[in-house]
């Protein structure tokens, strides 16, 4: 699979459309040629980098023409985080699944039937049953959507069977586009998801997996000079939010305490805890209620929150997909953000114990692949972007990013821990720099952007929302900076469209006089 689409010209004002719902004055890279092609009725297939903005490529076809687009997606929260955000922009959303009971299932059933929703998020499980599809013949389908489709191949790192099932939709739904979509495929699973869904002919659109935003650090550690960098870290970053991967259950309880011990609010996450305490702690996260989650690869697939600061990993991940994919919930915002790989000597005999225990010899094949693939990774010299570019089959003009340990330039934090060893490859052209990616940005009333936080988090909690569905980072910056005084004034600002201006445009405005009269 290669990237083969061209341009589709004409059609209806995009960029209206762009702004009227999401508030925004241009589209990311690939984004409007993705929207045209599904409207105008053909398959598409995306690989486009976690924050690319892959999910407006299916929303907005939909909220300008109409019809219903049936998302299939693995994971609740994220469905349930992704409806509520295209129910604050005006466009009718919503989801099944087994966190509803039957009565409300149906209620929703009934409504999508009678063309209530733009959108409708399932699990791949519910695809699979076979009343769904007597269920789907009632809906005015305008086209299925096979978000993560990674998740269909077995040489993808995160292989579910019950992806399998949807290389039935062509058969059933033969007259209805597919769209599929994922952030983290090689040439090998690109050409799965192609075969599987059965969409070879598909409008082929793969943007640069290159995130320049990101500054990848790696480096082998003793456990005293992970504690020691992990602290920095999240030092360095605050008061943004982090992510800290733990390779094990129980190393997540003593991080947590470890963190909390040190004035650091932080959260657990595995797979063990009861699914309200996992709820819980997701949502203190999200809201911003806490800075820090640490989590087990139990957690992640699918987080969008944007202002995430920093993704620390603890131990070698199992693959460079993997690594990929979870060091690239930092930084989707666009702003820059810190993504740690501090692994340890252990983790290499871990990772081959666990591949021996492997008893489908395909299957152990395939992980002694990614073995080797993330351990010529981490011991590597060279530019850590450009490694990852060429590992998923892409060939950049570049040979040095600027944005990792290997190239520079390096934070001090991190350039004052490094052990004394013979210079590596590149290090000539490091150069350090102070600490960019924490603090405000220049300008910024800090006290106002903290108590505009504070309202959103209110906001969230009474809508029963993640904080950031309300308004993005981005949007309470501009609100700083800008310090507008008028309903019009309030449209203008990046992330606020016509229905979240409807919405919290008044409330916005109060906040900001009752401010500047010091009664806030």
């Amino acid at each position: 699979m290669t990237d083969t689409a061209q341009q589709p010209e004409g059609g209806p004002d995009l960029h209206a459309a762009l702004r009227r719902y999401w508030g925004y004055d241009e589209f990311r890279p690939r984004q409007e040629a993705i929207v045209r092609s599904l409207m105008a009725g053909r398959d598409v297939a995306v690989v486009m980098p976690t924050g690319g903005g892959k999910s407006l490529c299916y929303q907005l076809p939909v909220a300008l023409n109409g019809g219903t687009a049936v998302v299939v997606s693995p994971l609740v929260a994220l469905m349930q985080d992704q409806a509520a955000a295209m129910n604050q922009i005006g466009v009718p959303a919503a989801v099944i699944n087994s966190s509803q009971s039957r009565a409300e299932q149906g209620q929703v059933m009934q409504a999508a039937s009678e063309g209530a929703y733009r959108l409708v998020y399932l699990s791949p499980e519910r695809m699979a049953r076979g009343d769904t599809n007597e269920w789907l013949a009632r809906l005015d389908v305008a086209y299925f959507v096979v978000d993560e489709a990674h998740c269909i191949s077995e040489w993808g790192h995160e292989f579910r069977p019950e992806y399998r099932e949807l290389s039935r939709l062509r058969a059933n739904f033969p007259g209805k586009p597919i769209a599929a979509l994922t952030a983290s495929a090689t040439i090998e699973v690109r050409r799965d998801i192609l075969r599987l869904l059965n969409i070879g002919g598909a409008d082929k659109y793969i943007v640069s997996f290159h995130r320049p935003n990101l500054r990848y650090l790696v480096r082998k550690c003793n456990d005293a000079s992970q504690e020691r960098l992990l602290f920095r870290a999240l030092k360095a970053n605050q008061p943004g939010s982090a992510i800290v991967y733990s390779p094990t259950i129980a190393r997540v309880g003593q991080t947590v305490d470890l963190l909390k011990a040190s004035g650091i609010q932080a959260v657990g996450y595995h797979a063990k805890m009861p699914g309200s305490e996992r709820s819980l702690a997701q949502k203190r996260w999200m809201n911003d209620d806490v800075r820090v989650l640490v989590g087990t690869v139990a957690f992640g697939l699918g987080i969008n929150k944007p202002g995430v600061r920093s993704v620390i990993h603890l131990s070698l991940p199992k693959s460079l997909e993997q690594y990929y994919q979870e060091a690239g919930r930092a930084g989707r915002d666009g702003e820059e953000a810190d993504c740690l790989l501090l692994w340890r000597g252990e983790d290499i005999g871990l990772l081959a114990y666990f591949i021996g225990q492997v008893d489908d010899p395909r299957e152990r094949s395939r992980q002694w692949q990614h073995y080797r693939n993330i351990r010529a990774f981490v011991e590597g010299d060279t530019c850590r972007h450009l490694d990852i570019c060429r590992h998923f089959g892409e060939s950049p003009s570049w040979d040095s990013c600027g944005m990792c340990d290997a190239c520079g330039p390096q934070p001090g934090w991190w350039v004052d821990t490094a052990p004394a060893l013979a210079p590596r490859a590149g290090a000539g052209r490091r150069r350090e720099r102070a600490d960019t990616t924490a603090a405000g940005h220049p300008g910024r009333d800090e006290a106002l952007f903290n108590h505009l936080k504070e309202w959103r988090r209110e906001v969230a909690r009474a809508a029963e929302v993640p904080s950031f569905v309300v308004l993005h980072d981005s949007s309470l910056d501009a609100i700083c900076m800008r310090l507008p005084r008028t309903m019009e004034e309030i449209l203008q600002v990046k992330g606020i469209g016509a229905h979240k201006a409807a919405l919290y445009g008044e409330e916005i405005l109060a906040t900001l006089r009752a401010y500047r009269s010091g009664q806030a």
